[in-house]
């Protein structure tokens, strides 16, 4: 539910943050009557979105066991590119993302209503589909039936005011460090996430060494104790984890961690 939540937090910000910027734009610019169109935009890829993770869940419903691992498996992969791409995508850009968004804004507008609408939906639709796979990826994971949508829900409920409140000017936030916080945490997550990716991938008897366990502590931490379900909330820890999973989220929590701590060359600042 934990790392769900925190999902839901970083990626909400983005996509409320996108659509800040442009709505104080067109406000401070004098183009109100552009605002339906922006918000036009902002609904189609909310609603994309969600239909692409109904999507998902539908299909892997229809799915016999194997095929539904190595489904699951295949878009928790995914969903680790995606999330490690953002990462250092906001590492990388933020500074400069207002300047982007406006300029991409005015150059919609100059071409007409549909561009607008469509420049819009483009901006928030990126975060929108990332957090669609991760979230999926994220809660097949979890194996809960509520706790990661209402993790989910709460990290966005959180991100979408925490925008709201920036836009006002009633809450200042150090955005770099925010992001920089949120980039850190979120590596264990996606590493659990990639972890548990292989693991499916060794259900379905695509990878090897299913059997073959680096460590088993399910006596000292029991899946259903308070512990086992807070670790594997927010870290999809795994009592019994092969070696396969185990080399992997090693690999992977090394080699971006060390990538991600290096000293950025450009701020991660944006103001809004």
């Amino acid at each position: 539910m934990l790392g769900n939540a925190l999902i839901g937090l970083r990626e909400g910000l983005e996509a409320s943050l996108v659509v800040a910027i442009l709505v104080a734009f067109l406000v401070r610019t004098g183009r109100r009557a552009e605002l339906p169109r922006v918000w036009l935009g902002v609904t189609v890829s909310v609603a994309v979105s969600v239909g692409v993770t109904l999507g998902l869940t539908l299909t892997r419903q229809a799915l016999t066991f194997e095929a539904q691992e190595a489904l699951g498996g295949s878009l928790s992969i995914i969903a680790v590119g995606f999330v490690t791409w953002m990462i250092f995508w906001m590492r990388s850009h933020g500074r400069t993302l207002s300047a982007e968004l406006e300029g991409r804004l005015d150059a919609a507008i100059a071409m007409g209503p549909w561009a607008v609408v469509l420049m819009a939906a483009l901006a928030v639709g990126r975060e929108g589909l990332e957090t669609a796979v991760f979230f999926f990826a994220a809660a097949q994971a979890a194996g809960e039936t509520t706790g990661p949508l209402v993790g989910f829900l709460s990290g966005i409920a959180v991100a979408v005011l925490l925008a709201y409140l920036l836009y006002r000017g009633a809450l200042r936030i150090d955005l770099g460090r925010f992001f920089t916080v949120t980039g850190f945490l979120l590596i264990f997550v996606a590493a659990g996430i990639l972890a548990y990716g292989v693991h499916d991938l060794q259900e379905a008897a695509i990878l090897p060494g299913l059997n073959t366990l680096a460590f088993d502590v399910s006596t000292a931490v029991p899946a259903d104790s308070w512990y086992g379900t807070l670790l594997k909330g927010i870290f999809n820890f795994s009592p019994r984890t092969t070696v396969l999973e185990a080399v992997v989220w090693s690999v992977y929590v090394v080699v971006v961690l060390a990538l991600f701590l290096r000293p950025a060359r450009r701020s991660t600042s944006t103001t809004i």
